[in-house]
């Protein structure tokens, strides 16, 4: 078994694609290591626009794929990561005050594919997706 949390989108592309630092959690995790990054189910367009301008008014100039190409990217595996540290602090302008941060490292896109995910840590199966 493998691993996994379930990160809504777009914030699970930005971080397989490298660019977010830190997946913010009002709970700790004790789990070091390497993990799939699932995309959650539900992406809405007002979630989607809702992101796009929280990037923008802290002057992040990330050019996030189309509503449409992230909507097909739901509901499935999206990339690897891996969880270094669980912190409180950080100096990473995506970390959310009051939140734990999970440090990330080392994160990269996959090919999508497809698979119900879970609420929290959960285990997919090592041969679904090859590392």
């Amino acid at each position: 078994m493998i691993p996994a949390l379930s990160i809504r989108q777009p914030w699970a592309w930005l971080i397989v694609n490298g660019h977010k630092d830190i997946e913010n959690r009002d709970w700790s995790t004790p789990f070091r290591g390497r993990f799939l990054v699932h995309a959650g189910q539900t992406l809405t367009r007002p979630q989607y626009e809702d992101v796009v301008t929280q990037l923008l008014l802290a002057g992040i100039q990330i050019s996030l794929p189309p509503f449409e190409d992230l909507r097909e990217q739901c509901g499935g595996f999206v990339g690897w990561s891996r969880v270094v540290d669980c912190v409180r602090e950080h100096p990473s302008g995506w970390k959310e005050p009051g939140s734990y941060g999970f440090v990330l490292a080392d994160s990269m896109p996959i090919p999508f594919v497809p698979y119900k995910g879970r609420l929290g840590w959960f285990n997919a199966p090592s041969d679904l997706i090859k590392p």
